[in-house]
């Protein structure tokens, strides 16, 4: 019984480490799947030489506070003037929202821009949607957005490229401010894994990967 006990000792301490790293890799996992492929001040720096230089032919978007602000729908001249370079590039702009389709079908009517309402990110299912939709390549499209526990899981978990941008306005619809705080978390766990993790002017600055 003594010899017994001893050895069941041993064997857990031995283990102990083990698990620890078993856990630890898990975390470092469940990180990555939150990490950006690059991280860009703002959508508008996405310029369509940038964007073709990495072989990005559509730009999938989030709305609220990635393209236009929660609370402006219509807009703001910097936007028109982006959109219109993208035309002019034959860079195709879809947008991608959890939004219902009253809120993003008055949000992009200005624009006339082709949309995914109810994406339910940050499952994929709305970004595959789109994929299938409009025949869409993984490798020739990113997606956009402002919130790391939506639209870059999504981006991620659907396999394509991603750019988180700053959110447009500080503040933000009621329904966002709990991943806010749960955003804060997530990003000190990916500037501790991924220290090189910086923001951007455009893509030509260090991939985030």
């Amino acid at each position: 019984m003594v010899v017994k006990l001893v050895k069941i000792a041993y064997n857990k301490k031995l283990d102990m480490p083990l698990l620890a790293n078993e856990r630890r890799g898990a975390v470092t996992r469940m990180v990555s799947g939150f990490k950006p492929t690059w991280m860009v001040t703002n959508i508008y720096d996405l310029t369509p030489a940038d964007l073709r230089a990495n072989g990005i032919k559509v730009v999938l978007t989030d709305l609220d506070n990635t393209l236009i602000a929660w609370n402006n729908p219509d807009g703001t001249p910097e936007l028109h003037h982006w959109l219109n370079l993208l035309e002019l590039a034959g860079i195709q702009v879809i947008v991608v929202s959890n939004n219902s389709r009253a809120r993003v079908d008055r949000a992009v009517a200005p624009f006339n821009l082709p949309y995914i309402h109810r994406a339910l990110k940050p499952f994929a299912l709305g970004l595959n949607r789109a994929l299938r939709r409009w025949h869409l390549r993984r490798d020739e499209v990113v997606m956009v957005g402002d919130q790391l526990l939506t639209d870059i899981w999504a981006a991620h978990h659907s396999g394509v490229r991603s750019v988180l941008v700053k959110p447009i306005l500080k503040s933000d619809a009621w329904i966002t401010k709990g991943n806010r705080l749960l955003e804060k978390v997530v990003m000190w766990r990916l500037h501790h894994n991924y220290p090189e993790l910086t923001w951007q002017e455009d893509l030509n600055e260090r991939k985030a990967h």
